[in-house]
């Protein structure tokens, strides 16, 4: 796997870990085409059973790395073709990942880096986590990044985040209040609660977890009773 992302397997538990702390872990060109490859590999490997996303260093995720992506058209005109497509494919949502997927946010999240935690399964983060959403601050518009948080959080919420922009910062504990995460932990407790999560998933029936998920993820697309009938 590329330098710029860490694969790592723990028991049942398959790590992804975004490696380039010098830049906040930013994505740039080489990270965005090891993703799809990076969650595939983890999806069919019949020894992990639930997956872990984190960071290198102090941030999480800072979303695109825009200064290199300026200097690599050939990415940039990937990434604007993704882009109007709809089909981002960085996320496990994305890509189709059965495996329930905990985020662990170790720092900043901010801007792109907020798809990862709109579409995980569970997310936990640490004491000094923080979140932002800085498009509208520089320019950009902010779309599937809050659209994607509004599903697991109220709208005013997520709204006032996207239209202040970097003037809004959500920490880990008001991150936790508003339901953007279901637990907060030490900073050097992260990856080992985490992993324990991690575990206690894969401790349980595959296809029956996977099953659940599809029915919870499909709830969020569908009218109640229409999901209620497919699952049936």
């Amino acid at each position: 796997m590329s330098g710029v992302l860490h694969l790592e397997r723990h028991g049942p538990v398959g790590w992804l870990i975004f490696n380039r702390p010098h830049v906040g872990n930013a994505m740039d060109a080489a990270m965005m085409a090891a993703l799809p490859e990076a969650w595939m590999e983890l999806n069919t490997d019949a020894d992990v059973r639930a997956i872990v996303v984190t960071g290198n260093g102090q941030a999480f995720q800072t979303g695109l790395d825009v200064q290199q992506l300026s200097r690599d058209p050939a990415a940039l005109r990937e990434m604007s073709r993704r882009t109007r497509r709809a089909d981002p494919r960085l996320t496990a949502w994305h890509l189709g990942v059965a495996k329930p997927v905990v985020t662990a946010v170790n720092g900043i999240c901010a801007g792109g880096g907020l798809h990862f935690v709109a579409d995980s399964d569970i997310v936990i983060a640490s004491t000094d986590a923080v979140f932002l959403d800085p498009h509208v601050s520089i320019g950009q518009v902010s779309a599937f990044e809050p659209i994607g948080m509004v599903r697991r959080a109220a709208f005013g919420s997520v709204a006032r985040m996207a239209l202040t922009g970097s003037h809004e910062r959500v920490s880990a504990a008001e991150a936790l209040r508003l339901g953007w995460v279901s637990d907060v932990v030490a900073p050097d407790r992260l990856r080992a609660a985490a992993q324990e999560l991690g575990q206690r998933l894969a401790d349980n029936d595959p296809q029956a977890v996977a099953a659940t998920k599809r029915a919870l993820w499909a709830a969020l697309e569908t009218g109640l009773s229409e999901t209620r009938g497919r699952e049936r």
